[in-house]
C-alpha cells in the first residue's frame, strides 16, 4: 500500500502524504516514496512541486516515526537518518517546492516544511518543534534549517517549550508566506504555482541553488563541530532519551530526571 499519492498537471507536480493511520509520520518507507516521486518529477522536468497532506487533514505530519529511532547508543539524527535525506532532496531539487499546510506540523516535519521554498498555510495550521518532549538532541543542520526560517529567539522558544506556533503568528514572523482560508487554499496554492511555472525554469533553478549555498554559509571550526557533537552524544546516551522514547511508545507522559 502506497503511503503517498502523486499527480502531474502540466508543469506542476503534487505529492500528497496519505498515511492518516500513522498521522503521516515520516518513516523511512514514506520518505523513500517521496524521494522516488521527486526523482520522477525531475526526469519529467516539473517546474513546481506542491507537497501537501490530504484535504482538511488534522495533522499534516507527526514528524519522525518515533518507533524507528534507535535506542542502542547510535545518533538518532545522524547523516544517514531518513529525514536528513528528505531535507537534502527538497533543498537540492532543481525547482521550487511549495508546502501547502493544513493541520498540525510536528517535530521533524517542521524542518521538512521549513526546508521547502515557499509555505502556504490554512488558519488552523500549527508548527511545533518537539524533540524536547522526547529527550532527542537535534542536529546542527536541522537547527540551521530553523535559524534560516526565523529568528534565534523564536527558535529557542519553539525548541525549549515545544509549544505550537499558529499560522497567523508564523506569517507575522516571516516563517511562512501566506495564510489562506481552508476553502481557498488549494486554488490559491495552485495559482501561485502556475505563476512560478510560467517563468524561466533555469533562472529559478540557479537562484534557488545560490540561495541554498548562501543560507548555509555559516562557518564553524572543527573544534566547534566536535563540541556540538559531543554535547549531543550526552543526550542520546542518557536515561532521559531512553525514557522519552519508551514513554512515547507506552502513550504516557515521560518523567525526565536530567540523567
Amino acid at each position: 500500500m502506497s503511503l503517498i499519492t502523486t499527480t502531474l498537471d502540466a508543469l506542476i507536480g503534487t505529492i500528497t502524504l496519505d498515511n492518516a493511520d500513522k498521522r503521516n509520520a515520516l518513516s523511512a518507507a514514506l520518505i523513500d516514496e517521496i524521494s522516488a516521486a521527486l526523482a520522477e518529477f525531475h526526469e519529467r522536468k516539473v517546474r513546481v512541486v506542491v507537497l501537501r497532506a490530504q484535504p482538511r487533514a488534522k495533522v499534516w505530519s507527526a514528524g519522525h516515526d518515533v518507533g524507528e529511532l534507535p535506542t542502542d547508543g547510535r545518533d538518532p539524527l545522524g547523516w544517514d537518518d531518513p529525514l536528513r535525506y528528505l531535507i537534502r532532496e527538497i533543498e537540492d531539487f532543481a525547482a521550487p517546492v511549495i508546502a501547502m499546510i493544513e493541520g498540525g506540523v510536528w517535530g521533524g516535519a517542521c524542518e521538512a516544511v521549513f526546508a521547502c521554498d515557499l509555505i502556504v498555510a490554512a488558519p488552523d495550521a500549527t508548527f511545533a518543534v518537539t524533540p524536547a518532549k522526547l529527550g532527542v538532541p537535534y542536529n546542527v543542520s536541522g537547527m540551521l534549517t530553523f535559524l534560516n526560517a526565523t529568528s534565534m529567539r523564536i527558535v529557542k522558544e519553539m525548541a525549549f517549550t515545544a509549544m505550537p506556533v499558529g499560522a497567523e503568528r508564523a506569517e507575522r514572523l516571516g516563517m511562512i508566506n501566506y495564510v489562506v482560508p481552508s476553502g481557498e487554499i488549494e486554488a490559491f496554492t495552485y495559482d501561485f504555482a502556475a505563476r512560478i511555472a510560467q517563468n524561466a525554469p533555469l533562472s529559478i533553478a540557479v537562484m534557488k541553488e545560490q540561495l541554498r549555498i548562501l543560507a548555509g554559509a555559516h562557518p564553524m571550526s572543527p573544534q566547534g563541530f566536535e563540541r556540538v557533537q559531543g554535547l549531543r552524544r550526552i543526550v542520546y546516551d542518557s536515561a532521559d532519551y531512553k525514557e522519552g522514547i519508551r514513554a512515547f511508545k507506552e502513550k504516557r507522559r515521560p518523567v525526565f530526571t536530567g540523567n
